[in-house]
């Protein structure tokens, strides 16, 4: 896992790489942040930039994860071309024994690195990482120059193959995830993504048994050896649990290994009373892998585990023995402006939001997504259907050995993730040969040779265990419900805006006939208003009871589209079926499925969870008489300017028969000013109590860092959220309000987007990237005629 991928033994002094950030040992090994001093250029002439220092014209100096360029709010022309990056490093001298490594998590898309002049690398693909093997080329008197040609344009023969102008999301460009120098020992551990095909690599854990009385691994670790002799050694697998107790050792016997020769050494490890992980408790250990040499430690790798029991019946998941239904979400990876380069915090804040919003599970569209988003899901208890890239598009020989790479190089990355149940391993919306899938099925036999892990595809197929398809691939009224034509379970992996928008189109997401009405769409901006913003909630509210029809008949979960609102490349707009915009801001839809959480589920800080109540209203003149409250309580008590209105029981109609806590609708006869508070009661106790007051005319702008729990990083990059509200003399924002919002920044960062910008639904929003520092970052917000607003940010705080 990316924070704990190898064990570090902080405070010994060995210094390898100069001019960047290095952890210390004294041996084993040395993972260095390679983030930083970067020189980036786009759009230069043709010429051979590797090859020299000189000649700089044109570069800037850039911190990793990063972006081509700032887009605009609405992407309709995004960046796409051939960028250089480069960078000089220097090695110790006396380090020519060690063995050097570049570890690229993400680059976009097809990527041919060089050091010092010489090619030594070509990859192709923009979602998953690549290693490559650096010693033979390295100048260890001197400094190193890396190189990094990256080519970010429609590749037909490159997942996901389409070009831009027809996709459904975009493919920003840039080395957009962290970028590390590892340094090793010549006997090591071996890297899964470097290891040959039908041999994994690695440290790889397989769960043979896990109930509650014990947990049985099977634990196989590859190591090589590229010394010049044979090396003796032997393998400890270390088990700790939160606190750092050690529950479980093993030692392997003394082991031989020649010159060039790899090594699989398999062992067993059986753990009592194991503590599990579920979604409502992620519990996680930590394995710790070491390859000693007498008492010397020639390599070493941590990862997080958590132990738990996944089966797939007809009638559900299940979970450690419990029955399990699982609601989740889509996710698209982007940000507004910065596109892919998010810092792991903000990852981290993404993954916050979907468990705030009452989900236990995210389906990765349609892609894999960033280590540290992957590491938030484990920790946070949110299951994952981890999926290769792909989108209504198939490409010839070349393009397929690459989809049947990605199926290899994705499981490889996250076989060992607790978070991930399924693996998407078909192409999304596109049509595949039987004779392809069967290709795609031995490649997941092959890396999973015993026991075989959930695979999901769109298409209901023999070899699949799990079918994926969305909602709006069948018809109402029952859509899948009663779905008996195949013998796999369904998973509803997509609902609530297709079939609002354009049921007539099908598949073809550019024609545009038969679309719904724009009233009755799910695709609302968060200031598409009060009623516009109600009919969205119905609409997902509607389709999930329908869905739940299904509950343990067939239908083992759902994942409504989708989280956020994002950019597309096929049309110049944004796609707003999301239930909080691209900013990260919720619409009424996010407190629909907020409330379908049990009130006693346990919930991992900083997520929240517990019992809740919302009223869907803005409550101002033009507001429903019919007041629509969402809550995961037994009964609500709507107060208007502290007269209750009545004490009710949820809901019972055909639009909420089936939820797990239907919404609570009271009628108002007339519209009267003031303040709207509901009180939700559990065992006739109040529980959650929620208030809404009908906005006055537009006073002050109150600032607001969106940290979702997540401190900003005092180590490295990091990129957050700041929000201008506009509040009226009372501090109640103006739902309508659309100032014109200056925003400026002084201390160590700056500001990326529209400035000024214009508040949408009485929110200006705009993106804060930081760097490291130890003095205070001011925002400050000003708009005519409010009163200006500034806040102060320190970093790791």
């Amino acid at each position: 896992m990316k924070k704990l991928r190898y064990l570090f033994l902080l405070g010994l002094a060995l210094a390898l790489v100069s001019g960047c950030q290095t952890k210390k040992l004294h041996e084993g090994r040395v993972i260095t942040n390679f983030n930083k001093d970067w020189q980036f250029a786009k759009d230069l002439p043709d010429s051979d930039y590797a090859l020299s220092t000189s000649g700089t014209t044109g570069f800037l100096p850039v911190t990793l994860p990063h972006t081509p360029r700032i887009e605009p709010l609405v992407v309709n022309d995004q960046w796409m071309g051939t960028a250089w990056y480069r960078k000089t490093f220097s090695v110790a001298p006396d380090s020519k024994d060690r063995k050097y490594f570049l570890y690229f998590e993400g680059a976009m898309q097809n990527a041919d690195v060089y050091l010092n002049g010489k090619h030594i690398y070509r990859h192709e693909g923009g979602y998953l990482p690549f290693e490559i093997p650096i010693s033979d080329e390295l100048n260890y008197t001197g400094p190193n120059l890396l190189a990094v040609k990256l080519v970010n344009t429609d590749d037909s023969l490159v997942p996901p193959g389409k070009p831009l102008k027809a996709l459904d999301f975009n493919r920003y460009g840039g080395i957009y995830r962290d970028v590390e120098l590892i340094s090793t020992y010549g006997l090591r551990i071996t890297n899964p993504l470097s290891a040959k095909e039908n041999a994994s690599g690695g440290v790889f854990v397989v769960q043979d048994t896990v109930n509650r009385t014990q947990a049985k691994m099977t634990i196989k670790t590859q190591v090589v050896n590229q010394e010049n002799e044979e090396k003796n050694f032997h393998v400890i697998q270390v088990l700790k649990d939160r606190k750092g107790k050690v529950v479980a050792r093993l030692r392997s016997k003394t082991l031989s290994l020649e010159p060039g020769k790899t090594l699989d050494i398999v062992q067993q490890m059986n753990v009592q009373k194991p503590e599990l992980w579920s979604p409502e408790y992620p519990y996680q250990y930590s394995l710790e892998t070491r390859v000693l040499r007498g008492n010397k430690l020639e390599d070493n790798f941590s990862q997080k585990i958590g132990l738990r029991s996944v089966v797939l019946k007809s009638d559900g998941i299940y979970i450690n023995g419990v029955q399990t239904f699982l609601n989740g979400t889509n996710r698209h990876q982007e940000y507004p402006y910065v596109g892919y380069a998010l810092s792991d915090e903000a990852q981290w804040r993404d993954a916050v939001k979907i468990k705030d919003a009452g989900f236990n599970m995210v389906r990765l569209s349609h892609y894999p997504q960033s280590e540290a988003f992957m590491d938030a899901c484990d920790s946070l208890g949110i299951v994952t259907m981890d999926a290769i890239p792909g989108w209504q598009f198939m490409g010839n020989e070349i393009f397929k050995k690459h989809v049947l790479k990605d199926v290899r190089e994705m499981i490889r990355r996250d076989r060992n993730r607790a978070s991930v149940f399924f693996w998407e391993l078909s192409l999304n919306e596109t049509w595949m040969q039987p004779s392809f899938m069967d290709s795609i099925l031995a490649v997941k036999n092959e890396e999973f040779p015993t026991k075989k892990p959930i695979a999901c595809a769109w298409i209901d197929y023999p070899g699949y265990d799990l079918f994926i398809p969305a909602r709006q691939h069948a018809h109402p009224p029952n859509y899948w419900i009663n779905y008996k034509d195949g013998k796999r379970p369904v998973f509803i992996a997509e609902y609530g805006d297709w079939e609002y928008y354009a049921q007539n189109a099908g598949f073809n997401q550019t024609q545009f006939k038969g679309l719904k009405p724009e009233d009755r769409s799910s695709r609302q901006p968060r200031n598409a208003g009060e009623e516009r913003l109600l009919q969205q909630e119905l609409n997902f509210q509607e389709a999930a009871n329908s869905n739940e029809k299904g509950r343990y008949k067939g239908t083992v979960g759902q994942a409504n589209w989708l989280m956020f609102d994002y950019n597309r490349g096929y049309t110049d707009d944004i796609e707003t079926s999301g239930i909080s915009d691209i900013f990260r801001l919720p619409k009424f839809s996010y407190y629909f499925y907020q409330s379908q959480r049990d009130a006693s589920e346990p919930v991992t800080a900083p997520a929240k969870g517990g019992p809740m109540v919302y009223i869907a209203s803005y409550w101002t003149k033009n507001s429903e008489k019919d007041v629509k409250v969402l809550s995961n309580c037994e009964e609500v008590e709507l107060f208007l300017n502290e007269k209750s209105l009545g004490k009710q029981k949820p809901d019972h109609g055909r639009f909420s028969n089936e939820l797990k806590h239907p919404p609570f609708t009271f009628h108002i006869d007339k519209f009267t000013p003031g303040t709207l508070k509901a009180v939700g009661y559990i065992n006739n106790k109040a529980a959650a109590k929620y208030s809404v007051s009908t906005p006055g005319k537009p006073f002050a702008l109150i600032l607001k860092i969106d940290k979702s729990g997540i401190p900003l990083s005092n180590k490295h990059k990091d990129v957050v959220f700041i929000y201008a509200k506009v509040v009226d003399a009372q501090g109640t924002v103006c739902p309508y309000d659309s100032s014109l919002v200056q925003f400026s920044v002084k201390g160590n960062a700056r500001l990326a987007g529209e400035n000024p910008f214009r508040a949408q639904a009485g929110i200006a929003s705009i993106v804060l990237q930081t760097e490291p520092t130890k003095k205070p970052i001011v925002i400050s917000a000003t708009s005519k005629g409010l009163k200006q607003a500034t806040i102060e940010l320190k970093e790791g705080k």
